[in-house]
Formats: C-alpha cells, structure tokens, sequence
C-alpha cells in the first residue's frame, strides 16, 4: 500500500517540478503498542521506530525509508537506506543526479557521504566534532545549509499528526501508510496556500 503510495505523490511532486533540493531526516516514533521494527532507545528512554525521510527544498517529503527498530542509530545500514530511497525516487521519474542533500551532523560519516556520491547526490553534512579532523574533501556549504530549515519545520507538520509521532499501529506496513497520508496533506496544504496567495 505504502509504496504505491510515495511512488505516485513523488510522480505528482515531479510532474509539478517541486524538487529542486534535497534533505535528510530522521524520526524516532514512539511504538506505544511494540510490534514490528520497534526497540528501546536509549536517548528518548522509550521503543521507538525510526525512519530516513527525504523532502524537497520547500518541506514536501517526497520518500521514506524502510523503518527500523529504534534501537539503531540513524547511520545503520546507511549504505543500503540511501539506495532505497533514491531508488524510490528515481522508480517515480525523478532525477537525483545533482541534488544536494543538507544534513545534521547525525549523519556526519564516510559511508553516508560515500552512498551519496555513488549516486551523485552531493551531501551538504554539518560537522560531527566528535567525529575528529575535519577532511579536505569534505566541503560544507553555509548558505545551502541555511535552507535546513525547511526540514526542521516538516519535523513540526509530521509531529503534528498523532497516529505519525505516537506509533499506535503494531504492523509496519500501517506506519508507513500513516506516514504516507501525512506526506500527501502536507503537499495539499502547500497547494491549498499557494492558490490562497493568487
């Protein structure tokens, strides 16, 4: 269901030429049931779900990643997490060769900005000062990391819907789902304001 879903609303997003910029988020959802991809977290003392979500320059989510259990840090499986949901984005005619990707400093690793460039996305990741030295190649531009605000306000939209922030559902495919509806009313909303301002 879920995956239909994300594959036509980023369809849609790309038939209206919404994505010019890309931007990395994670969530932690509290699984107030347990079940499927759930495990304690330490930071937020709860079982929790996590997912990688991926929004355009202006806060519209335009894909997701498979949830895991909250036990994970939001580098595990990075690797495999950026192929899926570039994946996703190409399956639905988007061109992701070329974006920047803006990201906290959470995702700050060698394998995350590796899985970027692999698929020739270039990742605009704040320093990690627990991470050491800063290396030459990796560049941080300020101006484009200023627009991560962006993220941060679809953070607040997605917080905003109960079923999303507070995880009842016990089945992963539900979840999803429940995400999924939040991504299209946001879009609608943002649709809805624009033809408000004409």
């Amino acid at each position: 269901m879920g995956e239909g879903v994300g594959h036509h609303f980023a369809q849609l997003l790309a038939f209206l030429g919404h994505v010019q910029c890309g931007i990395g988020r994670h969530s932690h959802a509290t699984a107030l049931r347990g079940g499927e991809c759930c495990g304690h977290q330490v930071r937020k003392r709860r079982t929790t779900t996590n997912a990688i979500y991926v929004t355009d320059r202006q806060g519209i989510p335009l894909a997701m990643s498979t949830p895991v259990s909250g036990s994970h840090n939001d580098l595990h499986n990075i690797s495999l997490v950026l192929q899926d949901l570039f994946a996703g984005i190409k399956d639905s005619g988007l061109s992701v060769s070329g974006l920047f990707l803006n990201a906290d400093a959470g995702f700050d690793s060698a394998l995350f900005r590796r899985g970027c460039h692999q698929q020739e996305v270039f990742p605009n990741v704040a320093f990690n000062k627990r991470r050491g030295m800063r290396r030459d190649d990796e560049l941080l531009d300020e101006l484009l990391y200023k627009e991560r605000y962006s993220i941060e306000r679809t953070n607040a939209w997605m917080d905003s819907y109960r079923g999303v922030f507070n995880r009842f559902d016990t089945t992963q495919i539900s979840w999803e789902g429940w995400n999924y509806i939040a991504f299209i009313l946001i879009f609608l909303k943002k649709i809805r304001k624009r033809e408000k301002s004409r």
